[in-house]
């Protein structure tokens, strides 16, 4: 045997070492970490594999709405001072009772639907064997994150700082409530001590905790980007093999509908109790559904700038094939006197003409990796809480009527 072919082989066998010895299934979950989690699983209201969801749900309700609940039964009614009583605050129940159920349940959604995900850039080839030390440094920095104690602890610091402060801004719609006395805003009742230090950290961490999972998928994302992809411009799915991750945004389709929850609660209140039209906050809804479906595709867009190189690539390297295909073709078929062959049913015109279809799927290729399909159902998700604040506008039997309309 040739030295070179010794020293080839001895290399073949170093690197398949090297390949062998990393994960062959990448595995990672946005989820399956963190100490809220390991203290979830200590209580018993967690397991491995994210059971217990039922249980978890009970308890964050009965944690944050049932307090509220029975601290407003046994206080006392404020005569002769128009408020608003805790079952019409529509803003509380949408927040504890759809937005917070919501947000716990996207754990296994996003659970089942990201880890394959992970996976699939190796079983598609985007990341090659010869790249997968740098794909493994990329999910244990986001692993390391993710179980970070510290973030934990900063997310409730900003619970009760920043959060307390945003909740001291906000304004009223100048009644008094179930939670607040006559004389200020921390004039509290009971309830309203508890729905201030208690329900609305418990919510606003798990909300925050959400919004550092996407940072940490986004980061994540990143990585990956700056490895070399095994990106292909004729593949199929007309985003060069890519499509698979603008469609795991699916995933976080229950934390838009939870904060699209919120706001319905909030623009209710508004227009039930503040006397304001739904008509003024049709700009607010139209950019909160806008900003919240950039939030979670926005990101995304860094892969445009390596989509589109492959893009042009292809079509200049395609281009080029089809050159040279095309001109022997015409040479034989159309500038030949006597072709050899019968023109019906020769190989040479099934070629042509997929020769074309692989010059179509590249120049039909997007240069992001989500199509409008994702957007309106990410829009969707997130305008569907909201869709019930038209019932202050129409009747039931009205709403429905026009419906139909649209619908047939």
């Amino acid at each position: 045997m040739p030295w070179t072919s010794v020293g080839d082989a001895r290399e073949s066998l170093e690197d398949s070492a090297r390949t062998n010895s990393l994960p062959q299934q990448p595995d990672f979950s946005l989820v399956l970490g963190g100490p809220l989690f390991q203290l979830l699983r200590k209580s018993h209201l967690e397991g491995s594999g994210l059971e217990f969801l039922s249980r978890r749900t009970l308890v964050a309700i009965l944690l944050t709405w049932l307090p509220l609940l029975l601290l407003c039964t046994i206080g006392t009614t404020r005569e002769g001072v128009k408020q608003i009583a805790f079952f019409h605050d529509i803003e509380v129940h949408a927040r504890f009772l759809v937005a917070l159920p919501a947000l716990i349940g996207a754990e296994l959604l996003i659970h089942s639907r990201i880890r394959p995900v992970i996976r699939r850039f190796v079983e598609w080839r985007i990341v090659l064997p010869q790249d997968m030390v740098l794909f493994h440094k990329a999910i244990e920095s986001a692993v390391k994150l993710r179980d970070s104690v510290l973030v934990e602890l900063m997310l409730l610091l900003a619970v009760y700082t920043l959060g307390l402060w945003a909740w001291n801004s906000r304004s009223d719609i100048g009644l008094v409530t179930w939670y607040s006395l006559p004389g200020g805003r921390w004039q509290l009742t009971p309830a309203g001590y508890w729905y201030v230090f208690v329900s609305l950290p418990v919510f606003q961490f798990i909300l925050l905790r959400w919004y550092m999972r996407l940072f940490i998928w986004f980061r994540f994302l990143w990585h990956v980007n700056r490895i070399e992809l095994n990106l292909l411009a004729t593949h199929p799915d007309r985003c060069a093999g890519l499509s698979f991750v603008g469609k795991s945004s699916y995933a976080f389709a229950p934390i838009l509908f939870a904060q699209g929850a919120i706001l319905a609660g909030v623009v209710a209140d508004r227009v039930l109790y503040g006397g304001e039209s739904l008509q003024s906050f049709k700009f607010q809804i139209g950019g909160f559904i806008v900003v919240f479906v950039i939030g979670v595709l926005g990101p995304l867009l860094m892969f445009t700038p390596r989509m589109a190189r492959v893009r042009r690539q292809g079509l200049a390297d395609y281009g080029v094939l089809a050159q040279r295909y095309v001109e022997s073709f015409d040479q034989k078929w159309v500038n030949g006197k006597f072709p050899s062959e019968e023109l019906l049913g020769a190989a040479d015109i099934q070629s042509l003409a997929d020769l074309g279809n692989s010059y179509q799927i590249i120049r039909e290729m997007r240069v992001v990796p989500f199509g409008l399909q994702d957007v309106s159902r990410l829009a969707l998700a997130t305008a569907v809480p909201l869709s019930p604040l038209l019932l202050t506008v129409f009747s039931f039997e009205e709403l429905v009527i026009r419906i139909m309309k649209v619908v047939f």
